[in-house]
């Protein structure tokens, strides 16, 4: 799955915005532009499709502190995807409305469908896979014949797709769409506080991807490195590019309680370093590494200011690792760091311009071809620096 198009309307500083993204997407701004609410509204996507919804509203104080400027009626998004194959899904919509003026909602609109697959020669109408408007919820089989969804199991706060996708469904399309956005992997931030989670002893078990959160990172690190050998030695590589000859390997002793730690060896020491002493900047390090270089990458990969905490001389290799992955995934990258922009050398990102005017947030994809003609004299990172990039859109 790929994204095309995202419409949103009515999220945070997000009034009216629509984006086409590619495959490898670098979007710069000033703070307060709106940039890291595109993350939030990707993640809020994933979340509806996770049929935990309710919940997330209600710990973010409901619909008023997420609404534009406290007063939009609805929140809505349409996201348009390049699907596997020709008949699957390819796009869905879903809408949120607000019930008066409390922080309540019910989902009032939703439909999941694909332009191209018709039943018939002559029929122009888009195949529908589910659809839904307020409690009536019909769900559509291979040949588009309809299955109603009795109400009481249709949730006011809970996506169709979410409770469509289970292991009884009559169209096998749409699980296999849901868990493609249940997969989304949106980083907006990592806590490396000595009492987190990354950086204490993990339960052993098999994981190869990191979560929202990075706090199962020791547990995929584990299972990753351990048992595949290229990710291993691209880990290596980029371990030893960033720390030097002196890096040797990571270890993974046994804990108490079928627990593992992750520890570095460096070949000058004699104890290993564990992950509680690590720095911030070298778990950062290892937390981007193997969210890129995964074997098993989420299908859309976005994370806030992958620079935070990291020398400049680590960026570069993160680009790399993330040019490598944009083959395989759709990757996102919000950022403030020059450096960051002059790491991308060969391929060069789809940049993007987030603004903040009016009270709401547009987005502006910089022309290729203008680009292409100021980087003859400058680089990327420093024309973002004078100004000129925002100039542009």
């Amino acid at each position: 799955m790929k994204i095309i198009r995202l419409h949103i309307e009515g999220f945070r500083s997000l009034k009216n915005l629509i984006w086409s993204p590619s495959n490898l997407n670098i979007i710069i701004g000033p703070n307060g532009s709106g940039k890291s609410n595109l993350l939030r509204c990707l993640e809020l996507i994933s979340i509806s499709a996770q049929g935990k919804l309710g919940k997330t509203i209600q710990s973010l104080g409901g619909m008023d502190p997420i609404v534009w400027d406290g007063v939009a009626r609805s929140i809505k998004f349409v996201i348009e995807v390049k699907p596997d194959h020709s008949v699957d899904p390819e796009c869905y919509e879903f809408e949120l409305v607000r019930l008066g003026a409390s922080s309540t909602y019910r989902v009032d609109n939703e439909r999941l469908i694909n332009s191209v697959k018709q039943r018939k020669k002559t029929e122009k109408k888009p195949f529908k896979f589910l659809e839904r408007v307020g409690s009536h919820a019909i769900i559509f089989d291979d040949s588009e014949r309809t299955f109603v969804t009795p109400g009481e199991y249709v949730s006011d706060e809970e996506s169709l797709l979410s409770i469509s996708a289970g292991p009884f469904t009559i169209n096998n399309a749409i699980p296999a769409f849901q868990r493609q956005l249940v997969s989304f992997a949106i980083y907006r931030d990592l806590d490396t506080r000595p009492e987190a989670s990354i950086r204490q002893s993990a339960i052993s078990r098999m994981e190869k991807r990191v979560d929202p959160d990075g706090q199962n990172l020791v547990s995929v690190l584990h299972t990753l490195y351990t048992g595949d050998r290229d990710f291993k030695n691209d880990i290596n590589a980029a371990m030893q590019a960033a720390f030097g000859d002196d890096f040797e390997e990571l270890v993974f002793p046994p804990a108490a309680d079928q627990r593992i730690q992750l520890r570095i060896r460096w070949k000058s020491l004699k104890r290993e370093q564990s992950a509680a002493e690590l720095s911030d900047g070298t778990l950062r390090f290892l937390f981007l590494l193997t969210v890129l270089a995964s074997p098993s990458l989420a299908p859309v990969i976005a994370i806030d200011e992958p620079e935070t905490g990291l020398h400049p001389a680590m960026l570069p290799l993160i680009a790399e690792f993330a040019v490598e992955a944009s083959r395989r995934a759709q990757i996102i990258f919000t950022t403030h760091s020059p450096q960051f922009l002059d790491a991308f050398t060969e391929v060069r990102p789809t940049t993007t311009v987030a603004k903040w005017a009016n009270g709401e947030t547009t987005l502006h994809t910089l022309d290729a071809g203008q680009l292409d003609y100021w980087l003859k004299e400058y680089s990327l990172g420093s024309l973002f620096k004078s100004g000129e990039l925002e100039q542009m859109a």
